[in-house]
């Protein structure tokens, strides 16, 4: 007896669900369709994420739970061979170490799954610089690339000139990309700003990340616009986006010569826990003789005593737009470009300034 033939529509299957017995015929786009009573254009259009705007928000709902229950996915490879796509993204990162990055890769994922992608994590090699192609031919295994700007020099080997591109905290005037994401960190930069001039804090010392990159460049500007006309004294020194590294340059700075600061402003969470650790090897107290501020509000932001005034950065959120934004260009439509809202977390690492500085050791 020869099989019977079934349409592309029935084809379009993959394994059934865990509670499938072995040997059991596999469910099919019919079977999903006949259990909610609906067509199976219906259930392509709810599986296919296509729903809204076409299809009742009960009928939808009723499609995933018979699909569910049934133990029905969509064939993807199936889907793909005939739209031309693999549906799978690129996300390129600067380092795996930092747990921003982990989260904004939580993001990605979160909305790629909801839309059938997949996402392949790839830190370029040496953190910033070029990177080598993790594929035989990417063009061919990807759709589109998300990249952060401290990333961005990776993307020649791995980009190429067709694959759709989105950046991550990168300047929207110059970006490499179709669709630019951006967190609000000027605005950042001024909740903390403001915060220490309410403090009464004049005297300061940017502790700034050693990176030639945009996102660093918006702290400086917004922290040097914000104490514009305020009549205060600023000193900026680099160090390594590491605690280590940190230490030695914030110690190096408190001790030279000059009036010494009251706060310490610092690019990054790394490098507020260096800060930290070079007042108390002086001898000086925090917040009492010299306030630290971060950015990020990592975990490390609560393992310090005391616990670190930060700016909190959304990059779970983060990570969703990117991917949203991917998938409007992918679609043609416009991508969302409003920064997203960043807070200032205030806790023990700051207060009032005192009248007079503590004298040097």
């Amino acid at each position: 007896m020869s099989p019977v033939r079934r349409s592309t529509a029935e084809r379009e299957v993959t394994v059934a669900g865990p509670l499938q017995e072995a040997g059991a015929p596999r469910p099919t786009s019919r079977d999903v369709a006949r259990a909610a009573g609906v067509s199976q254009a219906t259930v392509s259009l709810v599986l296919g994420d296509k729903w809204r705007g076409r299809v009742a928000e009960p009928t939808a709902e009723r499609v995933r739970t018979a699909a569910r229950e049934l133990g029905y996915r969509p064939n993807l490879a199936a889907r793909n061979l005939r739209l031309g796509r693999t549906r799978t993204a690129l996300l390129v990162v600067p380092e795996l170490t930092n747990e921003f990055f982990a989260h904004v890769y939580t993001g990605v994922a979160r909305i790629a799954a909801r839309h059938g992608f997949g996402v392949v994590l790839y830190p370029s090699p040496d953190g910033i610089g070029p990177a080598r192609d993790p594929f035989a031919s990417a063009r061919a295994s990807l759709d589109g690339v998300l990249a952060s700007s401290m990333a961005s020099d990776a993307l020649a080997t791995i980009r190429g000139d067709d694959l759709p591109l989105v950046m991550l905290d990168s300047d929207p005037a110059n970006s490499l990309g179709a669709a630019t994401v951006n967190l609000d960190l000027a605005d950042g930069m001024r909740q903390v700003t403001e915060h220490l001039l309410a403090l009464g804090h004049r005297d300061y010392l940017h502790l700034a990340a050693d990176v030639d990159s945009w996102t660093f460049d918006v702290r400086a500007e917004a922290l040097a616009r914000t104490l514009r006309g305020t009549h205060t004294a600023v000193r900026r020194v680099a160090a390594p986006l590491n605690v280590e590294g940190a230490r030695a340059v914030a110690e190096a700075a408190l001790s030279g010569p000059g009036p010494r600061p009251t706060a310490i402003v610092c690019d990054d969470d790394f490098l507020s826990a260096g800060a930290c650790k070079a007042a108390r090897r002086l001898g000086l107290r925090i917040p009492e003789d010299v306030s630290v501020t971060g950015f990020d509000d990592l975990t490390l932001a609560t393992a310090v005593e005391p616990e670190l005034t930060t700016v909190r950065l959304p990059a779970e959120r983060f990570g969703e737009r990117a991917m949203q934004s991917l998938i409007a260009v992918l679609e043609g439509r416009e991508p969302d470009a409003t920064p997203l809202p960043v807070e200032l977390v205030v806790r023990g690492s700051t207060g009032p300034t005192q009248k007079r500085p503590a004298p040097r050791p």
